[in-house]
């Protein structure tokens, strides 16, 4: 049976027509599409709200159990119910890691670097999906955790609510931490381009290190402790001062956090653009 050849001018004819090189909003649209198609993504984000939601949970519900000694005037029912950040840093810390780690282990890293070979953009755009993922993923949390907790804690009374001072920025605050954390994560994930390494290396910065500084002579930890991301970060979702005195407030220790974030994501980026996939 013959086949009909199609020339090349008719066959460029037949091509839809060029539309230019793909911009930052179609790398928004494909990275969005990965992130969403991942399954490890919904697993990870689920654990997320179970473990912070939970602890919380529990944490309100040990005070309501045993409410004696519990001074209203000094209790943070804010904090308490939003103690499952303490572990939810941890697992938002996977999940950016994975976020530009993963694509080292599976080698597609090459081929959405063909398609799209401006670095900056890819990893800009990856930056971008995975923040509004934490932020969104982080208020539903944050604000879970504040409901439940303070409907445990109401029945003796210890409970607060959103007018009161500082809760409102407490809350929206717990969802800024684990955005920052995240990305944190995300920028350690672009230099070391592992993920178990990434992964460590998060972890061991916001939590192992915060461990060792309290071994440290007490005269030493006042001045290291409020450096420390995690402990300057976690600041933002507290609503009476905690610790020293000379712990940051809420936020100028969130900038503390904020800062080592950014020195990651700008390393991150210099090491994408500067060595081969």
């Amino acid at each position: 049976m013959a086949t009909t050849q199609i020339a090349p001018a008719a066959r460029q004819r037949l091509l839809p027509p060029q539309t230019g090189r793909a911009g930052f909003g179609d790398a928004l649209r494909s990275e969005f599409t990965k992130i969403k198609s991942t399954r490890s993504t919904y697993w990870t984000l689920l654990a997320l709200v179970v473990v912070c939601v939970g602890i919380g949970a529990l944490a309100c519900a040990g005070t309501a159990l045993h409410p004696q000694g519990v001074s209203p005037t000094n209790f943070d029912a804010t904090q308490q119910s939003l103690a499952g950040l303490y572990v939810g840093q941890l697992v938002i810390a996977v999940l950016g890691a994975l976020t530009i780690t993963s694509e080292y282990s599976t080698g597609m890293i090459r081929t959405t670097l063909s398609v799209q070979p401006r670095r900056g953009v890819v990893f800009a755009a990856k930056a971008v999906v995975f923040a509004v993922v934490s932020l969104v993923i982080g208020l539903i949390t944050s604000f879970g955790s504040f409901f439940i907790g303070q409907a445990i804690l109401s029945s003796h009374h210890l409970s607060v609510t959103l007018g009161d001072p500082n809760v409102l920025r407490a809350v929206i605050g717990g969802a800024l931490f684990l955005t920052a954390c995240g990305m944190l994560a995300y920028g350690l994930g672009a230099i070391l381009r592992h993920t178990a390494a990434a992964i460590s290396a998060a972890i061991g910065l916001l939590f192992v290190l915060t461990v060792l500084v309290q071994f440290l002579p007490h005269t030493w930890q006042n001045n290291v402790d409020k450096w420390m991301p995690a402990i300057a970060g976690s600041q933002i979702w507290v609503t009476k001062p905690t610790g020293g005195p000379d712990l940051f407030s809420a936020w100028p220790g969130f900038a503390v956090l904020a800062g080592y974030a950014a020195v990651a994501i700008i390393a991150g980026l210099v090491c994408f653009r500067t060595r081969d996939a």
